[in-house]
């Protein structure tokens, strides 16, 4: 039975479309989660796909899976990575907003997909970088991007954070403004599984995966056929893709781990309030499957 594959349908899961295209079928079947890393977690939880991967994302950000799993969540394990750079997250308001820079944001209420989305994680993150306490940030769940753009303009909220990238077609088009950007302090997007989901089954889906990443992360590729690619599927301009492929990065292996991500990532949400150590620290084993993964 096919591996069923939650995802986000933007430009970081070009690697994965690439492939469900050429396997058509025979081991994954991709089921799209539109509202974020929230919802991929919300279904992995449900049994209603196997493996997160892939954006807010593709695998799942970081952040949330991480942050989930500190919580208590035993639904899933990380069992590998996806994109090794940072994320460049934009704070987005009304077009007719009063706001004009993240520091007027200070006590109003911030637009989220989902709660434990990425959106919320990092406006923590953010609350965090401007000295603003966890406990006097507010939050209003509008789903996803389309109600979080109703939302800076009717008012309801001040602003959102979303993917740079994929946000400024919404600016272009006089929606939204841009206020700000901040980038996560861990790269950006792990996979996750599943515990239940046939190991074996995994590591194939990995191994293959990390062929069709390497391929989309060469020097060749970048310069020729992606940009094709990302601007037929998404309908992004040239200049906006060339530039967003000159700050993602891709692992070798999407096997692989290293457990200072882990850890390192574990340390800034505690400072932002999102997790709270246990006694003792946080043990990494416990948020990995050891039969999948390598931890590096």
């Amino acid at each position: 039975m096919p591996l069923r594959i939650g995802y986000v349908r933007e430009h970081f899961s070009s690697p994965l479309l690439q492939f469900a295209a050429e396997d058509n079928g025979k081991t994954i079947t991709l089921v799209e989660c539109p509202s974020g890393t929230g919802q991929l977690i919300s279904r992995l939880t449900k049994d209603e796909i196997d493996v997160a991967i892939s954006f807010r994302l593709y695998s799942a950000l970081t952040d949330p899976l991480i942050s989930g799993i500190a919580n208590g969540s035993n639904k899933y394990k990380l069992i590998g990575s996806y994109v090794t750079t940072p994320l460049n997250w934009a704070v987005a308001t009304g077009i007719n907003s009063k706001y004009e820079k993240i520091s007027d944001l200070k006590d109003t209420t911030i637009g989220i997909s989902r709660l434990g989305s990425g959106s919320q994680t990092m406006a923590y993150v953010m609350g965090f970088q401007q000295g603003w306490s966890s406990e006097s940030m507010k939050f209003q769940v509008n789903n996803d991007i389309e109600g979080l753009i109703r939302s800076v303009n009717d008012g309801s909220t001040s602003a959102f954070m979303w993917e740079w990238f994929t946000t400024k077609p919404w600016v272009l088009s006089g929606e939204i403004r841009f206020i700000g950007s901040v980038l996560t302090p861990w790269p950006s997007w792990l996979v996750a599984a599943q515990p239940s989901a046939d190991a074996e089954a995994l590591k194939e889906f990995l191994t293959t995966l990390s062929g069709y990443v390497r391929t989309f992360n060469s020097e060749e590729s970048r310069a020729t056929k992606n940009v094709d690619f990302i601007k037929a599927k998404f309908g992004y301009a040239e200049e906006d893709i060339i530039a967003w492929m000159k700050t993602v990065g891709y692992p070798e292996d999407c096997l692989a781990i290293p457990k200072n991500v882990i850890m390192e990532t574990l340390s800034v949400l505690e400072k932002a309030g999102v997790v709270k150590a246990p006694e003792g620290g946080f043990a990494v084993e416990n948020f990995i499957e050891p039969k999948v993964v390598k931890l590096t």
